[in-house]
């Protein structure tokens, strides 16, 4: 196998790891600077060039891209992605993964728990936003900092407010979100290599700093992961379009909770912590990737006319409900499920006799005439009572107590 790894910082020591393990296992391989590169695109024919040289043929790439240059980075990635060359992790997932916000927003709509979060401008909209994630203690956050930058701690409604309007005053975005106090100074790193977590690691800051990570002097322990939180971190993973991601967890009471995922997890420190060749499990899993490679669906389905994915929903009262695959008449209209969501229950390929429940959801490839027939009119969803109006209208009066949506 012929390996780039793409990375400007080619001494490192997640990179200089990647090397000595591919080398080791008898890979070719070569660390190749992300901006040395130019993207040339004309018809049929996307081509890289790096260093003014055409670049030669690569049978997978190790994208390390740093927050400084993730634009260009992406950019590069997506054009190996264009040239049918395998990457570890997608130029779309490592932007997913890059923006705070985003990466929260993706996963929101899953059954992934995440800290109670609030995005706002509007100086007036701080203070109940604060209110929405817990009241104070707050954490305060830059969309896109990294390795504990960017991540302040407000004791008070006042200090919060002051430190969001200096941030806003610098065109800063920050988030507030909700302090998951049971896990102060502490959180679990887990890493994924495709759909398995290879090694964790829990982080413990020291003295008073509440930021565990590693470069803001947090302590390292082995830590052995259950069920529930392997589960979360894979499906994080998988979830941003990431095959080798770092995912940070808080141990909360009602299970982890996430806080990021990283597509460029350093490997230093979860190594020493676990003393495990983490770099050699990446490059098993690439070498085993690149003869069967996956491919962007997106794009292979937009060239087929009159055919692509959507994912059909079963809501209770459905005529499908109670029916197999088989019986719903879907086979017959030339429409395939390839993956029905059953909760928090993935099931790929799933049989022709699995019964349909309510609240599935059917992920299928077939006409798009057929299938939008079968989508029922959007109904608009209602909003659950306040607290303070469903006391009003059960005893007439009003009532004391936080206003809660616990959707």
């Amino acid at each position: 196998m012929k390996l780039a790894i793409l990375s400007c910082s080619p001494n490192c020591y997640s990179t200089r790891r990647l090397k000595e393990a591919a080398l080791s296992r008898g890979h070719e391989v070569k660390v190749l600077n992300t901006l040395r590169f130019s993207i040339d695109l004309k018809q049929g024919e996307p081509d890289l060039y790096f260093r003014s040289k055409l670049l030669s043929h690569y049978d997978a790439v190790i994208p390390r891209i740093g927050s400084s240059i993730s634009f260009y980075g992406t950019a590069v990635v997506r054009q190996f992605e264009q040239m049918d060359i395998f990457t570890t992790n997608s130029s779309a997932g490592i932007t997913n993964a890059r923006d705070k916000l985003r990466c929260l927003q993706i996963l929101s709509r899953h059954h992934i728990g995440i800290p109670e979060t609030a995005f706002v401008r509007e100086k007036r909209d701080v203070l109940p936003a604060i209110e929405r994630v817990g009241g104070v203690p707050i954490i305060i956050k830059l969309l896109e900092g990294t390795q504990g930058v960017g991540v302040i701690l407000a004791e008070s409604v006042k200090t919060a407010e002051a430190i969001i309007e200096t941030l806003q005053s610098t065109r800063q975005n920050v988030l507030v979100q909700k302090f998951v106090a049971e896990s102060r100074g502490r959180d679990i790193r887990a890493f994924v290599v495709g759909d398995r977590v290879v090694a964790a690691m829990r982080r413990v800051a020291q003295g008073q700093e509440f930021r565990s990570n590693v470069h803001r002097g947090g302590r390292t322990e082995l830590v052995e992961l259950d069920d529930e939180y392997c589960e979360t971190a894979v499906r994080c993973a998988q979830i941003m379009g990431l095959r080798v991601a770092g995912v940070d967890m808080l141990e909360g009471r009602d299970g982890p909770q996430v806080m990021e995922v990283n597509s460029s997890p350093g490997l230093e420190g979860i190594e020493t912590c676990t003393q495990l060749d983490i770099a050699g499990a990446i490059i098993d899993y690439v070498s085993a990737q690149v003869d069967f490679p996956e491919v962007d669906v997106r794009q292979r389905l937009t060239v087929s006319r009159g055919y692509g994915v959507t994912e059909i929903h079963i809501p209770e009262g459905s005529e499908f409900c109670g029916k197999t695959i088989d019986q719903s008449g879907l086979p017959e209209q030339d429409i395939n499920v390839l993956t029905l969501y059953r909760g928090t229950s993935v099931i790929p390929n799933p049989r022709l006799k699995r019964t349909l429940e309510p609240g599935d959801r059917l992920l299928c490839f077939g006409k798009l005439e057929a299938m939008r027939a079968m989508i029922p009119g959007k109904t608009r969803r209602k909003r659950r009572p306040k607290v303070k109006q469903l006391a009003t209208e059960i005893s007439g009066t009003g009532a004391s107590g936080q206003d809660r949506d616990y959707r």
